[in-house]
């Protein structure tokens, strides 16, 4: 395309260069041999465009992580059942003349719909993907309750390509928490679970399985923490900007040290793919949860007996807090343990075993946190004073 210029475009072209030159020498630097030769203020300028020496690579951390990861693939067996009950119409051949045409046509039409009436349905098979990780070199896997939830068959694809089956060990909804097993295998690759909270900056890996691809690595840093999106009674999620798309859901958010601070679960996007929101459950959680569903298959948590609300700015005020914080009481439940403990509907529960309470989830997840049978103190604000009561924490009811 060059050799199209026009002259006079040249002509243009050598001024503009002539003008950069003069331009270069006002700022402070010389002409040598017809090459611009910078002033100490344009060299600084230039090395910043160059690549910087001692910026974070992060191959490291991949190349020691990254078996431990899998794809998760689920196949969720999905039969049509018109719910016959007994009560469905009856099907009956019509006096037709032998050999009728029609004659053929109802008999047919009379297997087709089987007993009583009722059609039968093919079985259809549905596919889910998703991502998880190993927790332990005997075969032990994380992911996600919505990736393997109704699954009828589970299958885990290590990052060599291996095909490993897997099953069911027990599920979580309320924090979409599954754990998986898979037999026969030994000294698997395997990460831990971080022992300390990732902090707000911090830089977070996220490995996972995007829309089947396997094998993917993004980059990003931790965004906000405590983030309720409405998923569950327990939201307490990390907010990551590292892109998470559709497949990735079960997978880990590594922090630079090659351990789990979060599990990928869900992302906001109104497109369906990454605009830089995502956010996992905090490896405090899934350390909780994964105990309990390896122990008994499912999850076990503390239960007080109080309904609670939110303490607005207006309800502060009225009730003489300083400040909105804490769970008012809305009802305690007769012959719950708060009740027995002397707790009122009209108190306001500021902190539990002395941490202090800043919402009302916040109480619900520090609850049920708390194995059945211990003791559990609460503070109550009352009548413009601080008092204590002490309870025996029970199980919570099934459904609740």
């Amino acid at each position: 395309m060059l050799d199209k210029v026009s002259t006079p475009a040249r002509k243009r072209m050598t001024k503009w260069l002539g003008a950069a030159a003069v331009a270069a020498l006002i700022a402070g630097g010389a002409v040598e041999s017809g090459l611009v030769v910078p002033s100490p203020a344009h060299a600084e300028l230039r090395s910043m465009s160059q690549p910087v020496q001692g910026m974070p690579s992060f191959a490291n951390v991949i190349d020691q992580v990254k078996p431990t990861v899998v794809s998760v693939k689920v196949k969720v067996l999905n039969v049509a059942d018109r719910g016959d009950d007994g009560d469905g119409p009856q099907f009956s051949i019509p006096d037709l003349p032998p050999g009728s045409p029609m004659e053929r046509f109802f008999r047919q039409f009379r297997e087709q719909q089987g007993p009583r009436g009722q059609r039968q349905q093919p079985r259809q098979f549905a596919q889910a993907l998703g991502s998880g990780f190993f927790i332990s070199a005997d075969g032990y896997v994380v992911t996600n309750n919505h990736v393997v939830e109704n699954a009828s068959d589970v299958q885990v694809t290590m990052d060599d390509g291996k095909v490993l089956s897997a099953k069911v060990i027990g599920t979580d909804p309320k924090t979409d928490i599954a754990l998986l097993k898979v037999d026969g295998e030994k000294d698997l690759p395997y990460v831990r679970l971080a022992p300390q909270k990732a902090r707000i900056g911090d830089w977070v890996l996220a490995v996972g399985n995007p829309f089947g691809l396997g094998g993917t690595v993004t980059a990003g840093i931790v965004s906000a923490q405590h983030r309720d999106i409405g998923a569950g009674p327990y939201d307490d999620f990390i907010q990551i900007d590292a892109p998470v798309n559709k497949g990735n859901s079960g997978g880990p958010t590594f922090n630079l040290a090659g351990e789990v601070v979060g599990v990928n679960t869900a992302i906001f996007s109104p497109s369906g793919g990454s605009v830089g929101i995502a956010f996992a459950i905090p490896a405090s959680t899934v350390d909780q949860v994964v105990a309990s569903l390896k122990d008994k298959g499912s999850v076990t948590r503390g239960f007080i007996g109080v309904q609670m609300q939110p303490v607005t700015k207006e309800i502060a005020e009225a009730i003489g807090l300083k400040e909105p914080k804490g769970a008012l009481v809305a009802e305690a439940i007769k012959d719950g343990p708060a009740a027995k403990a002397g707790v009122r509907t009209g108190d306001t529960i500021v902190a539990v075993d002395g941490e202090t309470i800043r919402e009302a989830k916040d109480l619900s997840r520090k609850v049920a946190q708390v194995a059945p049978g211990k003791t559990l103190s609460l503070t109550l604000y009352r009548d413009g004073k601080e008092r204590t009561v002490t309870l025996e924490v029970a199980s919570q009811p099934k459904g609740a």
